[in-house]
């Protein structure tokens, strides 16, 4: 909405990973030429630990920009996966001919295989583990043991483990004190200073187009600081808002009030000392109305001398509505400055919702997993899809309404859903589209709305679910 009024030639504060925008202020530059040469000096295991939203991802995304051709990277988003099948779905993302029924130790004879043709071609393979901190010890351990894979004078496989401070937690767990003690390098992303948040918003400006005075002054960027805590997807947002509420403004300078109104839409720099003193509010308050429905509810009682029946068929639309309404929850009616309005407003136009009929939506779990194995039969082995999220299957209505609310975001005709056993329970593992190229599935992956990328998306190829789903239905896994 505002690029015009601007002159910006894109959207200068996405909060999805564009490495065409990478800032190397606050040491990020300095991280990326030593991880690179951490990686291709190929010695032990590599970890980055950063809070939520401290440019992990960016990071992430341009090593795979700058590692070169001859290092193929494999990129692992599902912190869930079991040792029996982190194994399998490296081999799979390498393309390797094995099946989901390999053996172990079948699955690590083709992996050293691969290792060493590549090796004797000066190529390396580098594995990245996102969100490792939900990684189950067991399975950071599996990873122990592939770091194992060498020769003579050069490991055959390279681990960077990417994660929040919970990794240090973990790592700190006895049973796993050799893994740690095979992490050669320790990086930690520090968030901003006010310095490098005021240099970050006008270098960021600058590189879509924008050739005025800085619009971000340096006290506009301590108050960003002190309300984002410096973390860079937190100055993201609070910076395209405080930039559409200038644009509503009618003006072309950041004030104290945009950035609050921005902080305050996106309920950002709420004084933490307050915390604690709502939370014994909160309390108290249920406390103090304990004690009166106590007192009141006996009087009540005596006076009708039995409880109040509501009428079932009320109940029953009252629910109706309630189910509904929490489906499509609808604006509420409130008086607001002109400027957090267009906040909003510009919140609906980034979602741009695809409008389907309550027809439509009528037995959508049937009929997308009637669907999904008609696709599978025809699907290309090579080709990619992204898996949205996992959903238990014992609850029928939470995949129901998932699949509604996407519907409400994507094509419903490519969204896709499956039955799979993960240690023994069964989820639902919900899919999107398919593609032929794997850089064809990042785009689309990155363009995802945000409320969808909330379940952590990643790549999957379509040889990985058909083993996954021939697995499932092995005698035993039913």
């Amino acid at each position: 909405m505002y690029l015009e009024h601007f002159g910006l030639q894109r959207p200068p504060f996405k909060i999805t990973p564009d490495t065409s925008m990478f800032y190397s202020g606050n040491n990020r530059g300095a991280a990326l030429e030593a991880l690179k040469y951490a990686i291709s000096s190929g010695e032990g295991i590599i970890k980055v630990v950063g809070e939520v939203g401290s440019g992990k991802t960016m990071l992430c995304r341009m090593l795979e920009v700058e590692l070169g051709e001859n290092i193929e990277v494999v990129y692992i988003a599902n912190p869930s996966l079991s040792p029996e099948n982190i194994l399998h779905v490296i081999a799979f993302e390498l393309k390797l001919n094995i099946t989901s029924e390999s053996s172990k130790l079948e699955v690590m004879q083709a992996l050293q295989n691969y290792l060493l043709e590549k090796h004797a071609h000066n190529k390396q393979v580098v594995v990245f583990v996102e969100e490792a901190q939900g990684m189950p010890i067991e399975t950071l351990e599996e990873i122990r043991l592939l770091s194992n894979l060498e020769t003579n004078d050069d490991k055959l496989l390279q681990m960077v483990l990417f994660g929040q401070p919970e990794l240090d937690d973990k790592l700190r767990n006895n049973s796993i004190r050799q893994l740690k003690e095979r992490i050669t390098h320790n990086f930690y992303l520090d968030p901003f200073p006010a310095q490098d948040v005021y240099n970050y918003l006008n270098f960021r400006m600058r590189a879509v187009g924008y050739h005025g005075p800085d619009l971000f002054s340096p006290k506009m960027a301590n108050n960003i600081e002190r309300k984002s805590n410096g973390l860079t997807r937190r100055i993201n947002i609070l910076a395209d808002k405080a930039l559409l509420a200038a644009y509503s403004d009618g003006g072309h300078d950041i004030t104290t009030k945009h950035i609050s109104l921005a902080a305050k839409d996106s309920d950002f720099g709420q004084d933490i000392i307050w915390q604690p003193v709502a939370k014994a509010l909160a309390a108290l308050l249920i406390i103090i109305t304990s004690i009166w429905i106590g007192t009141l509810l006996p009087g009540i009682m005596s006076v009708t001398d039995k409880p109040i029946t509501p009428d079932p068929e009320s109940v029953t639309q009252q629910s109706a509505q309630q189910i509904t309404a929490s489906d499509n929850p609808a604006p509420a009616v409130e008086t607001r400055p002109l400027n957090q309005a267009a906040i909003s407003k510009q919140a609906e136009v980034q979602l741009s919702p695809v409008i389907t009929s309550d027809t439509q939506l009528n037995n959508i779990l049937t009929d997308r997993l009637q669907q999904t194995a008609i696709w599978l039969n025809n699907a290309l082995d090579d080709s990619y899809t992204i898996q949205l999220t996992l959903l238990d299957s014992e609850l029928e209505n939470d995949a129901i309404r998932f699949l509604k609310m996407t519907s409400g975001y994507l094509n419903p005709q490519n969204i896709y859903i499956y039955e799979v056993s993960i240690r023994g329970r069964m989820f639902y593992s919900v899919l999107y589209n398919e593609y032929i190229e794997r850089n064809q599935a990042t785009n689309q992956l990155q363009q995802l709305p945000p409320r969808l990328k909330k379940s952590n998306p990643y790549l999957r190829t379509i040889k990985g679910i058909k083993a996954d789903i021939k697995k499932t239905r092995q005698p035993g896994n039913l």
